[in-house]
């Protein structure tokens, strides 16, 4: 991986990822040259000083991209705003839920984004999914070819967001014929930064909201519906899969087999951690009041007698060298998952790449084994 800030694991990941996302190396380094000397100082220190001069980097590439619009190419614009999309979302995913700043700059990188979806004229539509009385949103990007095309709902982790999947993934699904509805679920996002809604431990209901939403549109084939997450949606998309039947098929990006039972280890110091501020972040995510009520709640998170419900193919995905989520969680959700028809692990090692957490080093090989085999199980389904 990539390590500008030597020693700095959580700000290195969120630099990986950001190139990941299309972000330019020489625009970043700029940027980080004003806060290395900070980065050497711990994950949580010293992240403002990394707001402000990724902020004024991403203000900068998007004014740039209001220079092109108005100058009337919507394309080069587009790539501008995509890019600042992905400088916003680093700068502000960094943050302490109570840095007043983080709001405005998000709904700045909201405003990006749709921007760059308009003028490039992006096969990407903002949708909001019913959800009880309330509702969650995601966005749309339709496959191509004729007819209704198979879809598969694409779900955060604990941090990341919708237009984080967007940019990470862009069209690879689409140009094999698959569309993806990429949520900000509970806890994640909008849903959590907007409307308030903490993760829930029973993720086919949010899930499933989602399959309801996609039967009202007549550009999906309903029966070729498929559930996919990475990160901490190794979690959610398996125990989703598990309960919501009306999914044909499931692939974890990351095999978050346990996770109840991986913070115990992180409050023992063992393993690397996504997020600056991580404690604090998880209890938002989850709307707990303190450590103690977390603590208690969290061994609820886990595939461990669940993962026997999974009843259709089933693809799991994790880097021999991920440093956040071990690597025998990806052998024991493999080797549980008795009664999936088809059950594969793929390992990524330094061979082909994509060896850390969510293949933050090289996201493409990941990417696309996970695209063909999707596209291999939803062609047999057709045939």
């Amino acid at each position: 991986m990539y390590e500008p800030f030597p020693g700095n694991y959580v700000w290195n990941l969120s630099v990986n990822i950001c190139i990941a996302m299309g972000g330019a190396m020489g625009e970043m380094e700029q940027a980080n040259a004003l806060v290395r000397a900070i980065a050497a100082e711990g994950e949580d220190k010293g992240t403002e000083a990394l707001f402000e001069s990724w902020g004024a980097m991403a203000d900068r590439v998007r004014t740039l991209g209001e220079e092109a619009e108005a100058a009337g190419h919507g394309l080069s614009a587009a790539e501008k705003y995509c890019r600042a999309t992905a400088y916003y979302m680093t700068a502000e995913r960094m943050q302490s839920r109570h840095y007043a700043p983080r709001r405005a700059m998000y709904s700045r990188m909201l405003d990006t984004m749709t921007r760059a979806i308009k003028v490039g004229g992006l096969k990407c539509e903002r949708v909001e999914i019913p959800y009880g009385d309330t509702s969650f949103p995601a966005l749309f990007v339709q496959g191509e070819g004729e007819g209704p095309r198979p879809c598969m709902v694409f779900c955060n982790g604990l941090d990341s967001v919708k237009e984080m999947i967007y940019l990470s993934v862009r069209d690879s699904f689409a140009v094999r014929g698959i569309s993806l509805l990429l949520v900000d679920q509970p806890g994640v996002g909008e849903a959590l930064r907007l409307k308030g809604l903490p993760a829930i431990v029973e993720a086919e209901r949010w899930a499933g909201a989602a399959v309801d939403y996609l039967e009202t549109r007549a550009d999906v084939d309903h029966d070729r519906i498929g559930m996919m997450g990475w990160s901490l949606g190794g979690y959610y998309a398996p125990r989703a899969a598990c309960y919501e039947k009306r999914f044909k098929l499931c692939v974890a990006w990351g095999a978050n087999h346990d996770w109840g039972e991986l913070q115990r280890r992180r409050l023992a110091r063992e393993g690397d951690r996504p997020v600056p501020h991580y404690w604090d972040h998880v209890m938002w995510v989850w709307g707990k009041a303190d450590l103690d009520d977390f603590m208690a709640f969290v061994p609820q998170v886990t595939l461990r007698g669940h993962i026997a419900n999974m009843t259709v193919p089933f693809l799991i995905t994790h880097g021999v060298g991920d440093r956040q989520i071990p690597l025998e969680y990806a052998r024991q959700c493999h080797e549980q998952a008795v009664n999936s028809p088809h059950r594969e692990l793929k390992l990524f090692t330094d061979r082909e790449g994509g060896v850390e957490h969510v293949s933050a080093d090289n996201m493409e090989p990941v990417r696309s084994y996970i695209a063909d085999w999707v596209a291999d199980w939803f062609a047999r389904m057709t045939a």
